[in-house]
């Protein structure tokens, strides 16, 4: 595919996706969704990726869904088979969601609508200091979309998510850091080089498969019904990586006091340690 509405850029270890429409403020299409949900499905499949940044062209994030079609805009037909369509906003976020690769938001800007909902499912979100977020749907007459009703108010809590969901109102990159939005908050010019640092602590420190289980771990547990689910999980785990030679590059490195050196690989050598879950075809 190629891309007309986002770019994708590999360095590093580190996968850019960049929102490129900034003459209408990154506004989402479905043009949009289908190229990010492309970029994430070359980011999984490729091993010079190991960390996935998102940020947006221009002085925007994302300004939402691109309304310029009128109050028609949210109006989907029925599928031929009388099924509910989809919300192309939760197809983005379950691909995100689903990656392989851990994903860090740099919110450049505004994060509106769909704009901001897309970050849920992304692991650490930084954003500069005058980004500004909002969750406007009731505002528009419609509902929480993209699965923001399930990871809003696991991100901020039940009753954050609730006031700005009701309110649909506008608010800055100091309250969602108050709020746990955002890890951290930066000047303009320094927010992607503090993204790629983070990737790049990523990258030299630790084994590609450790850090994807561990993104699977933390994201599916959020959902598991007791702990003895995420007991059973991590014992495959653990069990999986500990007779890897991860496990014996990562203790020998420790004890010679140098780099570690891994080489096992996300496409070739990541267990299954959940076997009962099976994948959801999203797409």
């Amino acid at each position: 595919m190629k891309f007309n509405t986002i770019r994708l850029d590999v360095s590093d270890g580190i996968a850019t996706i960049t929102l490129d429409r900034p003459d209408q403020l990154n506004a989402c299409t479905t043009e949009m969704k289908s190229e990010i949900i492309d970029a994430f499905d070359r980011t999984d499949a490729s091993d010079a990726v190991r960390v996935v940044i998102m940020t947006g062209s221009g002085r925007a994030f994302c300004a939402g869904a691109d309304l310029s079609g009128g109050g028609s805009r949210f109006d989907a037909p029925a599928e031929d088979d009388g099924r509910v369509p989809r919300d192309g906003g939760g197809e983005m976020t379950l691909r995100i969601y689903e990656s392989m690769k851990p994903v860090i938001a740099a919110i450049n800007g505004p994060a509106v609508g769909v704009g901001a909902t897309i970050t849920l499912p992304m692991d650490i979100r930084l954003a500069s200091e005058g980004a500004k977020f909002a969750f406007p749907f009731t505002r528009r007459g419609i509902v929480p979309e993209s699965c923001s009703s399930w990871f809003l108010p696991r991100v901020v809590g039940v009753d954050r998510a609730m006031e700005w969901l009701y309110t649909g109102r506008l608010f800055t990159a100091a309250d969602a850091l108050d709020a746990g939005l955002l890890r951290a908050v930066h000047p303009p010019e320094k927010l992607l080089s503090a993204a790629r640092a983070l990737a790049a602590e990523i990258i030299d420190n630790t084994a590609p498969v450790s850090v994807s289980l561990t993104r699977q771990l933390v994201w599916r547990m959020l959902g598991a019904a007791h702990p003895m689910d995420a007991h059973i999980a991590e014992s495959r785990g653990m069990r999986a990586q500990g007779s890897s030679s991860d496990a014996y590059e990562g203790v020998t490195s420790f004890l010679e006091k140098r780099p570690a050196r891994f080489t096992r690989t996300v496409s070739s050598d990541l267990p299954d340690i959940f076997p009962e879950w099976a994948s959801p075809q999203y797409r």
